[in-house]
């Protein structure tokens, strides 16, 4: 069939063979006033693509296409756009769709929209199954698409619109900068834009990991410190210290949390991003109120969080740790199995789509 009736992708068929991909055909949603298709040039590999499609996070709607974090060239734009036009170079995150209606939304706060749809895996209003960037093309709303800036390449812009956005967007909330000391747990894909985004940001930083071969790499990314928590009694030098510490590793299960608690300066939160699939740690609420701190959560970022972000990344020269990686199904398949043991540095992104999807549109 072809665009615009369809696109192509690399589809996982079934949850007992996550990391097996097929190329084939899917329908996109219909096309409506406020969309962009996108022909895709890179997409960045997250660990959500490999929670989903492993059923980590729940049953997986099979076949699927996933792939959160996408840059490719505008090729359509619907009657009611006015921030992109045909031939930019933008981007799609880990949503597609809100209501864009309710309170929530009005609070520059689309990322919690009751009715959100995140960009695969999830259905549309209309029943449409949204499939991701492992793909040919997008089809996203104007309002979840963005334009990227000129000096970052798309291999280095893709994993901003998700490993980024997540990290960026508690920390401008925490108001991270000047006078402020941020702890960052786990130096990977999330924990190595977290280093980034804090240090660029003026915070006072500290890198907190388990493995200490990554002491140099935490240093080169910001970190003032690093502290391995693999030494006895590491937290207890650090008493009563952070104000703000983010958590972006996925194990936290396995995790003294106490111990992380005890960091934290008087009213300090510990913010978790990293989403394991097991549920955290059992604590006792006395545990909270030694240092009078709380737990809390975030789930990716606003609109006006994306562009602030994208625009410091484009002025400070932010560059991430990338690998990339050609889409196809062996390199889909590569890249998730190796992000699936951590054997990344920090993230994967797919490239060469014109190889992968030759003659499209």
């Amino acid at each position: 069939m072809g665009y615009p009736e369809a696109f192509e992708g690399f589809m996982v068929t079934d949850k007992k063979n996550w990391s097996d991909f097929k190329k084939q055909e899917f329908k996109p949603k219909p096309f409506e006033e406020y969309d962009i298709d996108i022909k895709i040039e890179a997409c960045g590999v997250c660990g959500s693509d490999v929670h989903t499609i492993t059923g980590g996070w729940g049953e997986p709607n099979l076949p699927l296409c996933v792939g959160h974090e996408i840059i490719g060239k505008a090729i359509k734009v619907g009657d009611k756009v006015t921030t992109v036009k045909v031939g930019d170079r933008v981007g799609v995150g880990a949503q597609i769709w809100a209501c864009l209606d309710c309170k929530v939304c009005k609070s520059d706060n689309e990322n919690y929209c009751p009715k959100q749809v995140d960009t695969y895996n999830a259905p549309y209003p209309d029943g449409t199954l949204s499939q991701g960037g492992y793909a040919s093309h997008i089809r996203a709303h104007e309002y979840f698409t963005f334009r990227i800036p000129d000096n970052i390449p798309s291999e280095l812009a893709a994993p901003m619109l998700c490993a980024g956005i997540t990290t960026w967007s508690p920390l401008v909330r925490a108001k991270a900068g000047p006078g402020k000391k941020i702890g960052i747990v786990g130096i990977g894909g999330l924990g190595h834009f977290a280093l980034l985004w804090s240090s660029a940001l003026g915070a006072e930083t500290y890198a907190i990991s388990h493995t200490a071969s990554k002491r140099d790499d935490a240093l080169a990314l910001g970190a003032k410190e690093f502290i391995c928590t693999k030494d006895e009694d590491w937290a207890k030098p650090w008493a009563f210290t952070f104000d703000f510490i983010l958590n972006t590793a996925d194990m936290t299960q396995t995790f003294d949390l106490v111990e992380y608690l005890s960091t934290l300066a008087v009213n300090g939160t510990f913010h978790n991003v990293g989403l394991p699939d097991q549920p955290l740690p059992q604590i006792q609420a006395q545990a909270l109120l030694v240092n009078g701190v709380s737990i809390g959560a975030s789930h990716i970022g606003s609109r006006p969080e994306m562009i602030s972000m994208l625009k410091l990344a484009s002025e400070k020269e932010v560059k991430p740790y990338i690998q990339t990686v050609d889409a196809s199904e062996q390199g889909c398949k590569e890249a998730v199995e190796k992000v699936k043991v951590n054997d990344v540095r920090y993230r994967f992104t797919l490239v060469n789509f014109d190889k992968a999807f030759p003659g499209r549109e």
